[in-house]
């Protein structure tokens, strides 16, 4: 039946729409000690006590790197046409620096063809969190020279995997890698220094588009080269202007400071102002916003949840509730005054507010900032305590009504006129999730840990209908 919310809207995606499924190297490879490969910030992080749920790890995490074809058979089954994927940068090219360890490469080859023997697109993401060590050591990502590495890591990628991978995402989440990361510090490398964060954030933007040229150098024209932002959707607690306020400045850090440069080329004039008593941003230098603002094919769009924002007392030190994690120390710089709230609603196992209509905001917006640009909604998903049944089945209902609900808003968007080519549904298995460890499954696959069997939940079969039909089935034809 057409969408409740617009009786208007077509049952069923354009025919080209391309259903995928998304993962990272660091959370289902495992192998962190085979082939060359050698310590990432992940693997220091989630072994220093304390940093993760449990002390838990991705030293073996899904054993994906040796169980490649099992899941890629899988995701045939399930009738999946592309499969988005990262490569382990310091599988490639251990220190960061100088030539690739081919054995590295020959795995993602090995994944790539048994992607395409199964007509499976394969979408390449360079850069999912998992700094080389070696590069943190040096400084990370608040030195310019790891914009440079970067370069040069995409460009062995490129020249080996460009002629068979059509689809290509410079890096992900850079918000997550430079706030999460070196600002409230529950992410590796695990610093809390908001300067330092603000410095990150240029460094990879940098990165991106030295990697987007780079990759371009080496690569077939029909390529395409995208970056995949989470870029939140930001709403005020009320009308008055301190909150409307409070929006604008969290809009500037959570989606300006990237959008801004890679989109058009400048950061926005308020992020520079808000921030001045923590940087002069005197290491953006001559032509770095040009080497930025690289001509992108396609946008990739994560998304999970709104934020809910006001203005606040800074002297109130109430916790954050952004959804980011618990520390004291603030992943947003300059903005100590702002306060986050719980939006009312449903709520997943992260406690994230469920509401597919920040969705259709999103890719709305991105419309309106990129028009004529091409749109994937590269993560969208959910996590719930998930368990086997007595009868060997996992049966997640709220999974399948999250998608029901955030594959509608993408429907609606397509029909209110928005460019979405595909939707990468987060996340093809159980996995390591990151800090909050094994504890968290957003897999539409089950993962036992103890044994690494695999099993279909009720979603993945339903997303698989969708998938092959093009239309979405009633959230509760499972």
């Amino acid at each position: 039946m057409p969408d409740s919310e617009n009786p208007a809207t077509p049952v069923t995606f354009p025919p080209a729409f391309l259903w995928g499924a998304a993962t990272s190297a660091y959370q289902i490879e495992g192998a962190v000690r085979e082939d060359g490969r050698t310590p990432s910030i992940w693997d220091t992080f989630s072994h220093t006590p304390g940093k993760t749920v449990g002390g838990d790890h991705g030293d073996i995490a899904v054993d994906h790197y040796h169980r490649y074809r099992d899941d890629v058979a899988l995701m045939a089954e399930l009738g999946l046409g592309a499969y988005r994927f990262s490569m382990s940068w310091s599988r490639v090219q251990p220190t960061g620096r100088g030539p690739a360890v081919q054995k590295g490469l020959d795995f993602y080859r090995r994944l790539v063809d048994e992607l395409l023997a199964k007509n499976i697109k394969p979408a390449i993401t360079l850069y999912h969190w998992d700094l080389p060590q070696d590069l943190e050591d040096a400084g990370g990502w608040p030195e310019r020279d790891t914009a440079y590495r970067f370069a040069e890591y995409a460009q062995i990628a490129g020249e080996a995997l460009g002629d068979r991978v059509e689809q290509w995402i410079t890096v992900n989440e850079p918000w997550c890698s430079a706030f999460l990361g070196y600002a409230s510090g529950v992410h590796a490398p695990g610093r809390t220094d908001p300067a330092a964060s603000l410095r990150a954030a240029h460094h990879l933007n940098l990165a991106h588009g030295l990697g987007a040229s780079a990759l371009r150098s080496v690569m077939p024209a029909r390529n395409t080269v995208a970056v995949s932002l989470n870029s939140s959707v930001v709403r005020p607690l009320s009308q008055d202007p301190a909150d409307l306020d409070a929006v604008r400045r969290i809009d500037d850090l959570a989606n300006g400071v990237f959008h801004g440069p890679m989109l058009h080329g400048a950061y926005p004039e308020s992020l520079y102002v808000a921030t001045a008593g923590l940087t002069d941003w005197n290491y953006v230098l001559d032509g770095d916003l040009e080497l930025i603002n690289q001509p992108l094919d396609a946008l990739g769009l994560n998304y999970y949840t709104p934020a809910l924002v006001s203005a606040a007392d800074v002297s109130a030190r109430a916790p954050r509730a952004d959804g980011h994690g618990a520390s004291d120390h603030s992943p947003w710089p300059a903005a100590d005054d702002v306060a986050f709230h719980q939006t009312p609603g449903e709520r997943t196992e992260m406690g994230w507010t469920i509401d597919p209509t920040g969705l259709h905001e999103l890719i709305m917006r991105y419309t309106r900032e990129a028009p004529g640009l091409p749109l994937y909604i590269t993560e969208n998903g959910a996590a719930y305590d998930d368990k086997i049944d007595s009868d060997g089945r996992v049966h997640d209902p709220e999974r399948v009504a999250y998608l029901h609900g955030h594959l509608s808003a993408v429907r609606r968007a397509i029909a209110d006129g928005a460019d979405v080519r595909g939707y990468y549904l987060w996340s093809l298995m159980d996995n390591f999730e990151w800090a909050y460890g094994y504890g968290k499954r957003f897999g539409a696959v089950y993962v036992d840990y103890a044994t690494l069997e695999r099993t279909p939940k009720t979603s993945a079969r339903w997303y698989g209908q969708a998938a092959r039909t093009g239309a979405l089935p009633e959230a509760e034809a499972v």
